[in-house]
């Protein structure tokens, strides 16, 4: 019996109506100028030199009129070019790579969970269950004092890892882009869980000796959104600094937060979180903006901290042992849900074509008038952005929001093989993202790229940029020694 062939004609006549949709409104202003301009063209045409010269000097101008009409025309593109925010360029940015002898494969990971846990079997068991569903390979890293048995999570060693990650990662990047620390007017790092005294903003100001009068900030406790929240920091002080550059640090430091008792939900963070680290370069010079990758479009920040659910769902806190932890609610993904929910309804008006802008208000007054149980319109953010950079915080992460904002695999790609290759580098992980697409070689100029962040609190922070230039397929970076690999296939269960 022949195969029936499913007949596809009603869907690809539907695809080409909403394509010639989305050309018409997103073009409508030149359909309609394009006619009046022809018109008046033509218009001249049958008029000729001669009319058109005595219609010229026909017009009288006198001296005042014509200061008057010079002076108003100055003063209103005085007043635009004043006003007009300053431009911010992403020069460039540096990922840490830690060394081989912290990688922690599957095996090395179980083992040290069966000998510190020997006491409670079900809560290895449990870890194995998460680690085969995570997402993470066989490279991810942890600092050397969580590799002792028990994990050794001193002052000193905490200290020792942020020195590390931070310094490495802001070497690499003076290396490539020659900047020298007197450059440095402004210097951010975002670190959520580890704030010693003096801050790692110090430690960063005392390593490179840098200027006295440098306006430095160190954020914590702001979850893995910090990163984004320290570049609207970094927008901010560089509207008001001309002239300037930002150094922005962001990183996680694991050595201290690695959970030793047995509760489930506070096990969780061990299973996904790894070492990484991030320095990005921001300036707002003239001088930078050829050379600079992106260049900032918008930052767009949701809070919702007012909600009791929302404001627990990542918990630092004690265990019944006494243990600390962070403690990871089961509403984790309604909560982070909700708050793409209401960072996207701002984020949309800045970015979406007129198209989809226009067929989300049809939706949402049809439902607010004609029939409530109308299927909400998600917008085709497709059509606003090339590349997308989701926090790799876990699988289910990406899998909600490539479902929710109805994603090609190809547009969760960098965020899926991140969290293969380095794990859940929580604030740092946008920028490993970022650096699998450009070691693609899949930026291009005029390219638009979304970050999208989740953190503690709850909040959902999201950064656009736009490529600045076409980036050549680059020799370093974390990705160096292992791009040609990816990406690779991820079961959905890995046996242990």
């Amino acid at each position: 019996m022949p195969e029936t062939v499913p007949n596809l004609s009603n869907s690809v006549k539907l695809k080409y109506v909403k394509l010639g949709y989305q050309y018409l409104v997103n073009n409508f202003l030149t359909f309609l100028l394009v006619p009046i301009m022809a018109g008046v063209t033509l218009q001249l045409i049958k008029l000729g030199p001669e009319e058109i010269l005595s219609i010229w000097n026909s017009l009288h101008f006198d001296l005042i009129q014509i200061l008057c009409s010079s002076f108003l025309i100055i003063f209103v593109a005085t007043v635009y070019f004043m006003s007009k925010p300053r431009s911010i360029y992403l020069v460039d940015y540096s990922c840490y790579k830690a060394p081989v002898t912290c990688r922690v494969p599957f095996s090395t990971f179980m083992e040290h969970s069966r000998l510190i846990l020997k006491d409670n079997p079900e809560s290895v068991k449990f870890q194995m269950r998460i680690l085969e569903r995570s997402g993470l390979g066989e490279e991810t890293c942890l600092p050397p004092a969580c590799h002792y048995i028990p994990p050794t999570p001193t002052m000193e060693s905490a200290r020792t890892e942020a020195e590390v990650v931070i310094f490495s990662a802001i070497d690499n990047l003076m290396k490539k882009t020659g900047l020298k620390p007197k450059d440095i007017d402004i210097l951010i790092v975002n670190c959520s869980l580890f704030s010693p005294t003096p801050s790692l903003s110090a430690m960063v100001v005392n390593k490179y000796k840098l200027r006295s009068n440098i306006k430095s900030y160190n954020l914590s406790g702001m979850g893995c959104s910090a990163g984004l929240i320290s570049i609207d920091l970094a927008r901010d002080l560089l509207q008001v600094l001309p002239n300037s550059s930002a150094l922005v640090v962001s990183t996680e430091i694991i050595t201290p937060n690695y959970y030793q008792g047995s509760e489930r939900a506070m096990l969780l963070p061990n299973c996904l979180f790894r070492m990484g680290g991030a320095a990005i370069l921001l300036s707002n010079k003239r001088k930078d903006s050829s050379r600079a990758k992106y260049r900032l479009m918008h930052v767009v920040r949701t809070h919702k901290g007012a909600d009791d659910k929302a404001y627990r769902c990542v918990f630092e806190q004690e265990d019944p042992q006494g243990k600390v932890g962070i403690n990871l609610s089961k509403d984790l993904m309604v909560i982070a849900g909700e708050a793409l929910k209401s960072n996207i309804t701002t984020i949309g008006p800045l970015v979406l074509p007129a198209s989809e802008q226009l067929l989300f208000l049809f939706t949402l007054i049809g439902r607010k008038i004609f029939n409530p149980k109308w299927k909400a319109y998600i917008p085709d953010f497709k059509q606003a952005f090339e590349h997308f950079c989701i926090h790799a915080g876990g699988r289910a992460v990406i899998d909600e929001l490539q479902k929710n904002l109805q994603l090609s695999d190809e547009h969760v790609e960098a965020s899926r093989m991140t969290l293969h290759r380095f794990g859940n580098t929580s604030s740092s992980s946008l920028w490993y993202e970022m650096s699998y697409m450009e070691a693609k070689g899949r930026m291009r100029k005029g390219d638009r790229v979304w970050q999208i962040a989740f953190g503690s609190g709850f909040k959902c922070n999201s950064a656009v940029w736009k490529c600045n230039r076409t980036i050549k397929t680059g020799t370093d970076g974390p990705w160096e020694d292992c791009i040609d690999r990816y990406p690779v296939f991820i079961p959905k269960i890995v046996k242990l």
